[in-house]
């Protein structure tokens, strides 16, 4: 990833796939805008529909529901979780004697999902053609051979690209934090432990307040 300083302007969405480094010095002082918004939304809706793969929830709901409640959840859970991984990020950096602001910090957690549009479109592609079967765990028995293997290439896929978003995510801590990307490395494997913690939590208080039937089905 190069951080030679090219002639052209700077194109974030673009440029954030092999140059995130320099998208990230480009955005710091720019405030959080819709462009982080709509990419947190994204990185949630596709987090909704691995949670619903997982949880094999096209076996109780019809493809149409787990895509409409995925449109409708996951950007408000994206858009929520953003802001908590940014405030566990801020408050852990500051421990390791960070200085980035929080927008710097929202900036690297959005631009650094970028990844995850592909896969979003991915997700919604396959379940066009695929139907139920996306959101299973175990793929229905008599599924043809060529859906089995679009089913394994998009979850490759999805991986590959959540891996990719990562890396960029881990970049951008180190270029903002001004530190070696092992100790960013290890700022974000903290910070996500934490962040799944706090999640596991509020979901436990959620199932004790009445609010689980909100989630997938198994």
């Amino acid at each position: 990833m190069s951080d030679e300083i090219p002639s052209s302007p700077i194109r974030p969405l673009h440029d954030v796939w092999l140059k995130p480094r320099r998208v990230f010095r480009e955005l710091a002082g720019v405030p959080i805008g819709s462009t982080d918004y709509l990419l947190a939304a994204a990185q949630g809706t596709v987090d909704w529909f691995a949670l619903c793969r997982g949880q094999s929830s096209g076996a109780a709901n019809s493809v149409a529901e787990i895509i409409g409640m995925g449109f409708v959840l996951g950007p408000l859970v994206g858009i929520l979780g953003l802001y908590l991984m940014t405030a566990v990020y801020v408050r852990l950096a500051v421990r390791l004697g960070g200085t980035a602001p929080r927008a710097q910090v929202f900036h690297v957690l959005a631009y650094g999902g970028v990844p995850m549009l592909v896969s979003l479109g991915a997700w919604l592609c396959v379940a066009f053609v695929v139907g139920r079967s996306t959101f299973l765990d175990k793929p229905d028995a008599g599924l043809d051979g060529f859906l089995y293997l679009l089913l394994d290439l998009q979850w490759i896929a999805h991986v590959a690209l959540l891996g990719w978003s990562a890396l960029l995510q881990v970049m951008g801590l180190s270029e903002i934090e001004k530190t070696t990307v092992r100790r960013a490395l290890g700022l974000w494997i903290i910070g996500r432990l934490l962040v799944a913690l706090i999640a596991i939590v509020l979901l436990v208080i959620l199932n004790g307040l009445g609010f689980g039937g909100a989630l997938p089905a198994a």
